[in-house]
């Protein structure tokens, strides 16, 4: 009884300030395990719904069709508007925002709402389909709040983490979970590529371009997919690295458009344990160097066919798209410092991330009215052409970059390299028209298409 009376005398003693703490973000493991409350109320804010409209070409459905594409090509073919709902993060208060790519590109009209009902306009600066990665900027906005970067090449997997997002449309949500793998690539679904954290929160349709934070707060992901074969979550999510959308967030504030790549001017496959053992290393590690451009700054730093890359700037690489990844966190008119084995031999190389050149000239030509193919739209190989039609090496000759409504109907496609026509070479851009009319009235076009080789015949 005595023992009950000193407890109580005990809390009727303890001051009123003792009782009811002020909020704040959990510091140690323990209060973690207590309630996330406090990290959400502080992280919600920066993390709003996106609304997005565009309007789409709806298809004909006699497009392809032999018999019937021509006849009813303008059958079916109206504009209609297609609605996307997903989420964003907030990372400066002059309102500058990151989503995905799916979410909001090619958009003509998106609306930002944060949890607090506030709305506001947004206009894209610079978004990137193939990183799934687009930054926009709020119209208007006074200080926001928003989540401080966290370099995502700290991240550990095993790391507390929470996904906020707006899953499904039914509002602001957050799940937690850990990080539970670190350096996925190939594995997102979409046109993403590259490298991801991934994560065990739960993730649904909705959630994308939603924020994966720490237990402080901080960003460490954009979440972008799932692996599911029901659609819902499994347990199985992919974000895109918070050093990849400082490197996005870069590029807008500098004014560019579209997001650029440093160019590495390879090829190259992972070392397998049967590549490893015909090269006589030791574990399987790194990317072989399988073919190289003579301009590219690899090449010119010394590495050859054969030599196996085994970091950038210290951080292992063991995939193209992760080789890619680290030259692209790098940015543009930096040296990376490359660690490579030759010959078996470890060595160390600086290499220039430089974009893609320009030499020689693409000499561009789309073909006038009077032509066979009016509006096919040609350019000459080099680099930079090669790189934004995503063209396999060695890369020369004359592709095409838009095939116009003519050339679409015989089957062209942009990428397509144009070889032949009617047996004669093209060698240049200039020639395609002039061989195109002595061709006809029949006509075949020969091209390589993705490695393969196709033949196009057609009467005019």
């Amino acid at each position: 009884m005595l023992r009950i009376c000193l407890v109580a005398l005990s809390l009727a003693a303890a001051p009123l300030a003792a009782q009811t703490p002020e909020p704040r973000v959990p510091e140690s493991q323990a209060e973690i395990s207590l309630s996330f409350a406090p990290l959400v109320k502080e992280a919600t804010p920066a993390v709003v719904n996106i609304y997005a409209r565009r309007v789409v070409q709806s298809r004909s459905p006699f497009a392809g069709d032999p018999l019937f594409g021509n006849l009813f090509r303008d059958f079916g073919g109206r504009p209609r508007v297609q609605n996307s709902l997903g989420s964003g993060v907030i990372l400066s208060e002059d309102g500058i925002v990151v989503s995905n790519y799916h979410v909001v590109g090619q958009a003509t009209d998106i609306r930002v709402v944060l949890n607090n009902g506030a709305e506001y306009e947004a206009s894209v600066l610079i978004g990137d389909e193939e990183a799934d990665l687009a930054i926009l900027k709020l119209e208007d906005a006074g200080e926001m709040p928003f989540l401080p970067l966290r370099d995502s090449d700290t991240v550990e997997v095993g790391e507390l983490v929470l996904a906020i997002g707006n899953p499904f449309g039914v509002g602001q949500t957050v799940s937690s979970g850990i990080v539970s793998g670190l350096a996925r690539s190939g594995t997102a679904t979409g046109n993403a590529r590259g490298y991801f954290i991934q994560t065990d929160a739960p993730i649904n349709p909705g959630n994308s371009g939603g924020a994966l934070i720490d237990v402080k707060g901080r960003l460490i992901g954009v979440n972008t997919s799932i692996l599911t074969r029901s659609g819902g979550s499994n347990g199985i999510g992919f974000a895109i690295p918070s050093a990849l959308v400082a490197q996005f967030v870069d590029q807008a504030r500098a004014g560019n458009d579209d997001f650029e790549r440093p160019w590495a001017g390879m090829t190259g496959q992972p070392v397998n344990a049967d590549i490893s053992e015909s090269l006589g290393l030791g574990l399987p590690n790194g990317v072989l160097i399988a073919d190289l451009h003579p301009q590219s700054p690899f090449a010119e730093a010394g590495l050859e066919v054969g030599d196996v890359v085994l970091d950038v700037d210290g951080q292992p690489v063991n995939t193209p798209p992760e080789m890619l990844f680290r030259m692209s966190v790098r940015g543009l008119g930096h040296v990376a410092r490359i660690r490579y084995l030759h010959d078996g031999a470890p060595q160390e190389a600086k290499v220039e991330m430089i974009a893609a050149p320009e030499t020689p000239p693409r000499e561009a030509v789309t073909l006038d009215e009077d032509a066979v193919l009016p509006g096919l739209a040609l350019a000459r190989i080099n680099p930079a052409v090669g790189a934004e039609l995503n063209l396999p090496l060695p890369d020369d000759g004359v592709v095409v970059t838009d095939p116009g409504p003519y050339g679409t109907r015989i089957g062209l496609r942009p990428g397509d390299v144009l070889r032949a026509i009617n047996g004669r070479a093209v060698e240049k851009t200039g020639d395609v028209g002039r061989l195109l009319k002595r061709a006809a009235p029949r006509v075949r076009i020969d091209a390589l298409r993705g490695g393969g080789r196709v033949s196009l015949r057609f009467r005019t």
